[in-house]
C-alpha cells in the first residue's frame, strides 16, 4: 500500500557543502514521494547551512519566504581575487594585505550597510538573453550587468585574523555576500573572495531543528515527515487574522471577508480560527480582507460555494 502523501508544509534543510539546492528539493522529493517541492532562496553549492524546502500547497508561500532577512557568516580571504568572488573560482590577482584591525574593517564595511547597489557576479543564476549569467561565465564570455538595489541591515566583524576575516551578514532578497566581500576587498586595496559560507538563519527558520541533507537519502518517509512544520511557520511573526466557519469558506472561495484586523497592517496570514490552519494570506483593502493566496486543504472534502 502506497504511503499517503505528506501534509504541506516546511522542512528546513541544513544544506551541506557539495550539492545544489536543487539537488536538496529532488533528495526530499524522492524521500517523500511528493511532486510539489520547492526551496526558499538558492544556496550556491559550496555554501552550507539553512535551506527551508516547501512542500505541497505551501509552495505558495515561497514568494513571501524568499523575501525575509538572511543571516550569512562568511569567513573571507583578503588578499586574493577570483573569477567566481570565492575559493572555488579561479585565481585572477593576489595582493598584500595591509596591517588592518578591527576598527578599519568595520569602516570600510559600514559603506556597505543599508540599500546599496549591486552588480550580481557572472557566477549567479541572473538571467541574460534568455541563459543563467553561470553558463555563460563557464564558456569564457562576460556580459555587463546592470546594478541591482539590495538591503543589507548589518554587517558585524566577529574575528579577525589577517589575511582572513569572518563576517556576519543580514540582508534582504537578491543580496550576494561574494559580491559583498569583493566589494568590502576592493575598499581595503587588497582584494578578498570568500572562504566559506553558511546560511545561519532564512525568514524565521535557523539551524536549530534543520535536516542535515547528509542524511536525506537514508532516511524514510515517515522520518522525514515527523520534521515538517506547519505551513504556518513560513509567516511567523506576521500580523494574523482568524476567520470563522462561515468567513473562513467564503476567503477560501476567493471572497473578501469581514474581520477584525490588526491595526497599521496590510498583509495577513489568515487562519481558521476552528482549527489554526493557515488559509492563505490576505490583504487589507477597505477594511476587508481580500485573498491573496489560497492555502487549499491536502485532502479536500467536497466543494460547497458559499451562500
Amino acid at each position: 500500500m502506497t504511503a499517503a502523501p505528506p501534509r504541506s508544509g516546511v522542512l528546513v534543510v541544513d544544506k551541506a557543502a557539495g550539492p545544489t539546492s536543487f539537488d536538496v528539493v529532488g533528495l526530499v522529493r524522492r524521500g517523500l514521494r511528493h511532486r510539489r517541492v520547492g526551496h526558499a532562496g538558492t544556496l550556491d553549492p559550496a555554501a552550507t547551512g539553512v535551506l527551508p524546502v516547501l512542500l505541497g500547497e505551501a509552495t505558495k508561500l515561497v514568494p513571501y519566504l524568499q523575501e525575509m532577512d538572511k543571516t550569512y557568516v562568511a569567513t573571507v580571504r583578503l588578499g586574493v581575487r577570483t573569477d567566481t568572488q570565492d575559493l572555488t573560482g579561479r585565481v585572477l590577482a593576489t595582493a598584500p594585505v595591509p596591517v588592518l584591525g578591527v576598527a578599519d574593517v568595520e569602516r570600510a564595511a559600514a559603506a556597505f550597510v543599508g540599500r546599496i547597489r549591486q552588480v550580481p557576479p557572472m557566477y549567479s543564476a541572473v538571467h541574460h538573453g534568455g541563459r543563467r549569467l553561470y553558463e555563460l561565465a563557464r564558456e569564457g564570455v562576460e556580459v555587463a550587468r546592470e546594478a541591482r538595489e539590495v538591503f543589507v541591515r548589518e554587517i558585524v566583524v566577529e574575528h579577525l585574523a589577517p589575511p582572513l576575516v569572518t563576517l556576519r551578514v543580514v540582508c534582504g532578497k537578491g543580496t550576494y555576500v561574494r559580491t559583498l566581500a569583493a566589494d568590502l576587498g576592493e575598499a581595503l586595496g587588497c582584494g578578498a573572495a570568500v572562504e566559506a559560507l553558511r546560511r545561519t538563519r532564512a525568514g524565521p527558520f535557523d539551524l536549530e531543528g534543520a535536516v542535515p541533507s547528509s542524511a536525506l537519502a537514508d532516511m524514510t518517509a515517515e522520518e522525514l515527515r515527523r520534521h515538517v512544520r506547519a505551513p504556518v511557520t513560513a509567516l511567523a511573526g506576521w500580523p494574523r487574522v482568524r476567520l470563522g466557519e462561515v468567513a473562513a469558506e467564503r476567503f477560501r472561495h476567493g471572497q473578501s471577508v469581514e474581520a477584525r484586523t490588526p491595526p497599521g497592517a496590510r498583509r495577513v496570514a489568515v487562519l481558521a480560527d476552528a482549527d489554526d490552519r493557515l488559509l492563505g494570506v490576505g490583504e487589507i483593502v477597505a477594511g476587508r480582507v481580500q485573498p491573496a493566496r489560497i492555502l487549499h486543504a491536502d485532502h479536500p472534502g467536497p466543494r460547497v460555494l458559499p451562500a
